[in-house]
């Protein structure tokens, strides 16, 4: 279940160490040539996602920072399980962490 956010953007929400803000690609409804896919067919997330934001990276063993692998607008493959749910009015974001990212897409 989705934690109902107390901020009006998601702008307002900050990553933290090595934590990573996406939101998800949602699955067409309709095809190409028109005829509508019900709920059913469309309602498993798909595993890219757009990177919102990104944290400033976490501390190794020697307390040096790690930062993060990827950065705001990066295109993404995410594991399909995992990261935290944050729902802001109808839009549902995730927080994974860098090292649950599987791969940045680029094109």
């Amino acid at each position: 279940m989705a934690a109902q956010a107390t901020f009006k953007s998601i702008k307002a929400v900050v990553p933290l160490l090595d934590r990573v803000l996406v939101r998800r690609f949602k699955p067409e409804t309709k095809t190409s040539s028109g005829i509508y896919l019900p709920s059913s067919a469309t309602s498993t997330p798909l595993p890219e996602a757009t990177v919102i934001a990104t944290g400033p990276g976490a501390p190794d063993k020697t307390g040096a920072v790690r930062p993060v692998s990827v950065q705001a607008g990066d295109r993404v493959l995410l594991p399909g399980w995992g990261g935290s749910p944050i729902k802001v009015g109808e839009e549902e974001y995730f927080l994974f962490r860098d090292s649950e990212i599987l791969a940045k897409i680029q094109e």
